[in-house]
């Protein structure tokens, strides 16, 4: 890997988006715990939910694509000032810890259960594992990587006709690479909501797509090709999804009235992360980028300080929704804190049947909770930026 010359300080627009998306992930999680539809039925759910409920949850489908991808991209940086061989010795190490935070840290924060009765791989384990195949794909020659990429992103939903069930370890492994599943194994419940295969071709993108920050390329033609590709992928989006061709398992009906008749147009399939879904989510993230490039205003800043301490934003925001969800639990309704300590997964408990707020209480917890965390961010983001010479905080 030859080294090219990078921009001396952060890129803006990354940190701009990063944030914006974790900001947003925080209503998801905050959906999770306090809207009373949350454990009744699926958000997306078109026989039962209503406009601001669907559209609630949608919003947060940018956010796990947007990261992974982003997380590609920083890789590619990372390699352009340390070189090959250290970039695929940190990929390989942070992917381990991630995984390991994802099965220990992540799964505590979600149930609050020291004896670990559910076990959830989910967004951190998927990155994490994404990054270890990184480590070894960052050696093939660059039109290679990206060639891979995008046979994954395109060519994975032709394993949707494939399905392994049981209880077997085949089951297992095939839930682990495609098909999202829930197995009980040794009383434990394990949860595999975000299969590999595709977040590692979007990763891979990701890390293609750090080419078009290097010092040399021109802004101009960066953001022009930013904003060609976004509408590309918007546009690719609506040709295949238009005539059901290809790239989501789940078809989009005509439905009752046309803006939900629409609302069935976006809603694409998530688990595993289809081919439309990553055009519809990662395309206006692209054409984000372009058009923020050079945004100074004060809100991007506050925004970009969520997305330049991601992960101890992450950590930090689930444990406070669980503990926040548990002390309103008891002070304002009928059902005892200690509910919270979940022995299975919080999506599929019938437990809060009945518990939950409107709608409008999500939002100003969410809010709250987004507020609360930021003193913390901004005091740690100033940390690492005074501290760059400490190898752990590539770790947090």
């Amino acid at each position: 890997m030859s080294t090219i010359s990078l921009p001396k300080q952060r890129i803006a627009s990354i940190d701009f988006l990063r944030g914006a998306i974790m900001i947003i992930m925080a209503l998801d999680h905050v959906r999770d715990y306090f809207h009373y539809a949350a454990f009744q039925f699926d958000p997306l759910d078109l026989t039962r939910t209503s406009v601001p409920i669907f559209l609630t949850r949608w919003i947060t489908h940018f956010c796990a694509p947007v990261f992974v991808f982003l997380a590609g991209t920083s890789a590619f940086l990372v390699g352009q000032r340390k070189g090959r061989k250290e970039l695929a010795g940190f990929l390989l190490k942070r992917g381990i810890w991630l995984v390991f935070l994802e099965l220990v840290v992540v799964n505590f924060g979600w149930n609050f259960d020291i004896e670990f009765h559910s076990v959830l791989f989910i967004v951190i384990w998927a990155l994490g594992i994404s990054m270890i195949v990184l480590a070894g794909i960052i050696y093939l020659p660059m039109k290679l990587i990206l060639a891979v990429g995008i046979t994954i992103v395109f060519g994975h939903n032709l394993l949707d006709g494939v399905s392994v069930r049981g209880e077997t370890p085949a089951a297992l492994g095939w839930s682990f690479l495609h098909q999202p599943a829930f197995f009980k194994w040794q009383g434990q419940f394990v949860l595999i909501g975000y299969p590999v295969l595709p977040w590692i071709g979007v990763m891979i993108l990701g890390y293609c797509l750090g080419n078009l920050y290097t010092a040399s390329f021109d802004s101009a033609k960066r953001k022009k090709i930013l904003l060609q590709m976004g509408i590309g992928a918007i546009a690719l989006f609506i040709l295949l999804r238009s005539g059901n061709f290809y790239g989501d398992p789940r078809h989009w009906e005509k439905q009752s009235s046309p803006l939900f008749s629409l609302l069935s147009f976006i809603s694409t399939n998530k688990y595993p992360p289809s081919l439309l879904y990553t055009l519809m989510t990662l395309g206006p993230a692209l054409i984000f980028l372009s058009l923020t490039e050079n945004v100074q205003s004060r809100v991007p800043k506050i925004i970009s300080v969520y997305g330049r301490v991601p992960m101890l934003y992450y950590l930090l925001h689930i444990y406070l929704i669980h503990f926040v969800a548990m002390i309103s639990s008891e002070l304002f309704t009928t059902f005892d804190w200690s509910k919270w300590i979940l022995k299975e997964p919080l999506w599929v408990t019938e437990a809060f049947v009945g518990y939950g707020y409107p709608l409008i209480i999500v939002y100003g917890v969410w809010i709250a909770i987004v507020a609360a965390l930021y003193p913390v961010c901004k005091r740690y983001d100033a940390y690492k930026q005074a501290n760059k010479e400490k190898w752990w905080l590539s770790y947090l």
